[in-house]
């Protein structure tokens, strides 16, 4: 059996088990929409997790363990809050052969409120980059998957980015982050520059769910500040494999360290990185 064969083989069946693990956790997670009995905050008043994250957590570290028990696992749950946290429990672990990168809930606030705009988003990494990438939206059964080299589809049919080439024409989203401190006024400026230079602006409160939406031509770009990289490893893979381009805040290339994304169709990139430059 030579090496492209047991890539194949090894990568068939990580993704098989991301796929299964996402649609377990998600069937569970939206059977309890409007049922969670703690709430809590993390972070910030904007930053929550309920009984159902960390539930939804434990239930994918342990499908995935019983696969894979010497792999890695980073999930959101299991980390402190904040940004220094989460940066650090990333530089720990980021090297590691495989690492598992989890987010049980992408979109908390809205579950919480019953607002059907969230996800749960599983990424694997082998030596630092992204491998497969799995995004599912359980309220419109929507399983977004990415393999490396393979492509990018949901319900089978292949994703491509859009076409938009300027800003004028673009549909893009971004977030309100929860360090009300700094990268939230940020984002707010670039809000206000961008807001008349593009045809509109989203703010559904998933970012996971906002790249997957990009990778599926739904939106033509995405930015926020201060982001983990549970809430972006699945999603940048999804938008390559789909044809588009994903950086940090200055158009360097993306790796799991980065906190402040840009993603695009790949033909609005560099002005977009351009405009929110000079917002900052």
């Amino acid at each position: 059996m030579n090496n492209s064969e047991v890539t194949f083989i090894g990568g068939k069946s990580f993704t098989a088990v991301a796929i299964n693990t996402a649609s377990k956790a998600g069937e569970w997670i939206k059977s309890k929409l409007g049922q969670y009995e703690s709430l809590q905050l993390k972070y910030s008043s904007a930053d929550l997790v309920t009984e159902v994250d960390k539930g939804a957590e434990q239930l994918i570290r342990k499908l995935i363990g019983t696969h894979f028990p010497n792999h890695v696992f980073l999930g959101e749950e299991g980390v402190e809050a904040g940004p220094l946290a989460s940066a650090e429990a990333l530089a720990e672990v980021q090297k590691s052969d495989y690492l598992w990168i989890v987010d049980p809930i992408d979109g908390t606030t809205n579950f919480v409120h019953g607002f059907p705009f969230f996800c749960v988003s599983i990424a694997l990494a082998h030596k630092g980059e992204v491998i497969v990438g799995v995004v599912y939206d359980p309220m419109r059964d929507e399983m977004f998957v990415a393999e490396k080299g393979k492509g990018a589809y949901v319900h089978g049919k292949r994703l491509t980015v859009s076409k938009e080439s300027t800003l004028k024409e673009s549909l893009i989203a971004s977030g309100f982050p929860a360090d009300q401190q700094d990268a939230l006024p940020q984002n707010l400026k670039s809000m206000m520059h961008l807001a008349p230079l593009v045809r509109n602006i989203r703010t559904s409160g998933a970012a996971a769910l906002h790249l997957a939406y990009l990778a599926a031509g739904r939106l033509t770009g995405f930015w926020e500040m201060n982001l983990n990289s549970w809430d972006i490893a699945a999603g940048s893979l999804l938008i390559q494999e789909a044809g588009g381009k994903v950086t940090d805040i200055d158009g360097k290339p993306y790796h799991l360290g980065v906190r402040h994304v840009v993603a695009s169709n790949g033909l609005i990139h560099d002005v977009f990185v351009s405009e929110l430059n000079k917002s900052r």
